[in-house]
């Protein structure tokens, strides 16, 4: 049951989106995203241009006539929310914290897979899996997985996605769409990772702070990571400090898109504070097109 702040809290981001909901895939979330397969329908008389390959050779035996056989998708998905809730999540220069962004952003996936009678999963890790939440449809099950994210206290502090995606390989029986929610912050190439894109439908989404990406001009300050507790005094007036810090961070995105390419898998980038309706949007209708 939760509290009433958490009600509240929880009840805010469900509003804002649900308002997104009916926007980000235009109606096409079907096409967005593929089911679990194709099942037999029924068999039906060969017609030209039917796929020799479908042809019930049995069927055409025993009824002296060509038969094609007929498949229907598997329309049930499970959406499986990997949600990153290790220490640096906790900081935000707008807007509060990238955690709460995180939420916002599972909320919104989760309130369109069940729009669409699909399932939703949770797994929220650290540098160990925090917590799983399995399977399951409705907006009670949502509002609970969008509070676990808020209310999480990870007892780790750093981040291992060779954790997350070992526990969702064995919890995830069949295909299903797995939205990895992080700042990536360190993270290492896995061995497995192509492997399991390959297995499930998986989309990183990036979530970056604007101060991360650029230091300001505010002079001296003493810096800490919060997955290592390493702290550095440094001088942010200085412009050689700010252009090597850039420097270093463009060096480390890219290393980390290198690893998204290999896998074989496309992020979508978020930085905290802005709008990021437009910018889902116009991902997935790319990858509707690229259906086509």
């Amino acid at each position: 049951m939760l509290s009433r702040e958490a009600l509240k809290r929880v009840k805010r981001i469900e509003i804002g989106a649900r308002r997104k909901v009916g926007t980000l895939f235009a109606g096409n979330y079907a096409s967005v995203f593929r089911g679990q397969g194709m099942t037999f329908s029924e068999v039906r008389p060969y017609q030209l241009g039917d796929d020799v390959r479908r042809i019930d050779w049995n069927v055409s035996a025993r009824s002296k006539d060509i038969y094609v056989k007929e498949f229907v998708e598997e329309r049930e998905l499970t959406l499986a929310l990997v949600v990153d809730v290790s220490a640096s999540q906790r900081f935000g220069s707008r807007r509060g914290e990238k955690l709460r962004l995180a939420a916002e952003l599972a909320a919104l996936f989760a309130f369109t897979a069940i729009k669409n009678n699909d399932q939703v999963a949770l797994i929220a890790f650290s540098d160990r899996v925090e917590e799983f939440v399995p399977p399951k449809k409705g907006r009670k099950h949502v509002l609970r997985l969008i509070n676990d994210i808020l209310e999480v206290r990870p007892l780790g502090q750093g981040t291992r996605w060779d954790q997350a995606l070992t526990m969702a390989d064995r919890v995830l029986r069949r295909r299903a769409v797995v939205i990895m929610i992080s700042d990536f912050v360190g993270m290492q190439e896995l061995t497995h990772m192509k492997a399991f894109a390959k297995k499930h439908d998986v989309i990183p989404v990036w979530i970056t702070d604007p101060m991360e990406l650029a230091l300001p001009n505010v002079g001296f300050l003493w810096v800490r990571d919060p997955e290592t507790g390493q702290e550095r005094f440094i001088d942010t007036s200085s412009s050689l400090v700010r252009d090597a810090y850039a420097q270093n961070v463009a060096t480390e995105r890219e290393r980390i898109q290198m690893i998204f390419r290999r896998a074989g898998m496309n992020p979508i980038d978020i930085v905290n504070g802005q709008d990021y309706t437009r910018q889902l949007f116009q991902y997935f209708r790319a990858r509707q097109k690229r259906a086509l």
